[in-house]
């Protein structure tokens, strides 16, 4: 059997639970607002640079402010800090909703609202990520991540975008005021936890150092460990050749698949059906094969899957290729951050992960822009091709470091390495 029957893990807990419930809401409440928006900017404009730009102005405040956002997730209270935002938020996306309704919006309002959200949400995102290992324990985060990555998967990816059209189409204003009191509600569940911050983390420093020092400590860090190091690396490159084709992925439907937004949406659907099964297979394949074969196989198939649409030529070939990337791309989340939260020293936890994201993040934005390049001037499976040939260089680096004896050993030197103090307010 490829799996062998387990005792029944324990619960994760009522924190975890409000937790997942309050991720659970606010990832419904972001896909519905992420698919009312370019609407909304459509509905004032018919100039495709400002309609892309909406995306370009949620994205911008992860490349100028990720590496600061982790200073203050690992100077202040998390669960305080998530919901705090989190009502920031509210307000930002109630005004959003009143201009909208009042017919007093334009694209510059638009962009101000978007680019405060995306702000809020280097903060959020990140002090959310730190919160879970200290709620659920070593032995449940990859099972706790798995709940994550499946709630994200069905309400931001598949029940959120056509509920925001719909509701849109209802009334321009109803989907940004239904995010709103999405924020709302994850705001009162996640100050709902009984989780509180340790001594250790929760008492002021004499002096108070700069955010530069703190960044700095945080990079050194991460840079000093081999496989994190790579990791990141690794995450960085692959949002390069993912975006690269995701950019084009409507063209490539049309013009190499003949399919019509119909068709487009089914492609982007199964990706989100693969993240779902991947979800749930996630956590049973790390117990039987572990995270170091996975991180290995996961590259190969990242590889395989831009060679594979790069060939294909029938809708169903894509199709399967996409949904085996979705389960791929939810797994090796997965295992990425559960080897990120066991390893990382709780106090740094907010910078190094800041680190993670600024490299994804910026990874995505080249990718967007190297995609639309290729495919202008190759042809629109260029980017496929040019994605497998880095992801082939990409895995030969990478593959030889992600072994049992690294991942341990990592482990054991971060363990050693842990800082006693951090200089916190």
């Amino acid at each position: 059997m490829l799996f062998r029957r387990r005792p029944r893990p324990a619960g994760l807990g009522p924190d975890f639970a409000k937790l997942w419930t309050a991720n659970a809401v606010s990832n419904i409440g972001d896909g519905i607002s992420l698919a009312a928006g370019p609407l909304l900017i459509a509905s004032l404009t018919d100039d495709p640079r400002l309609v892309a730009g909406g995306a370009f102005v949620q994205l911008l405040p992860w490349l100028l402010f990720s590496l600061v956002s982790g200073v203050f997730v690992d100077r202040l209270d998390r669960r305080r800090l998530v919901a705090v935002v989190n009502v920031l938020r509210a307000v930002v996306i109630g005004g959003l909703t009143a201009a909208v309704a009042l017919d007093a919006v334009g694209v510059p309002v638009v962009y101000v609202a978007f680019f405060l959200l995306g702000t809020g949400e280097t903060l959020a995102d990140n002090a959310s990520a730190a919160l879970l290992p200290s709620i659920v324990p070593a032995e449940g985060l990859a099972r706790a991540n798995a709940r994550m990555f499946f709630v994200h998967q069905v309400g931001n990816q598949l029940i959120a975008p056509p509920l925001g059209a719909v509701l849109f189409g209802i009334a321009a204003a109803l989907p940004f005021g239904v995010d709103a009191a999405s924020f709302v509600v994850a705001a009162v569940l996640v100050l709902s936890l009984r989780y509180r911050p340790p001594a250790v983390e929760a008492a002021a420093q004499p002096v108070r150092r700069s955010v530069r020092v703190e960044i700095a400590e945080g990079v050194r860090w991460l840079w000093r460990q081999r496989v994190l190091r790579m990791l990141a690396l690794c995450l960085c490159l692959m949002n390069v050749t993912l975006d690269a084709g995701i950019a084009i992925l409507v063209l490539y439907a049309r013009e190499r698949l003949g399919l019509d937004g119909v068709g487009y949406g089914v492609l982007l659907a199964s990706i989100a059906v693969g993240g779902m099964l991947g979800s749930v297979l996630a956590r049973p394949l790390m117990d039987r094969f572990g995270a170091a074969v996975l991180l290995r196989v996961g590259l190969v198939i990242e590889t395989l899957t831009h060679v594979g649409l790069a060939l294909a030529r029938t809708p169903w070939l894509a199709l399967v290729v996409l949904v085996v990337f979705g389960v791929h791309g939810t797994v090796w989340g997965v295992v990425t951050m559960t080897v990120r939260q066991r390893v990382i020293p709780g106090p740094l936890f907010g910078r190094v992960t800041s680190v993670f994201y600024l490299f994804s993040r910026s990874g995505a934005a080249l990718g967007s822009l190297a995609g639309g390049v290729l495919a202008a001037e190759l042809g629109v499976t260029a980017p496929f091709w040019c994605s497998a040939a880095v992801m082939t260089v990409v895995t030969a680096v990478a593959v030889p470091l992600f072994t049992r004896a690294e991942l341990a050993a990592t482990t054991g030197a971060t363990d050693r390495a842990a800082p006693a103090t951090t200089g916190k307010a």
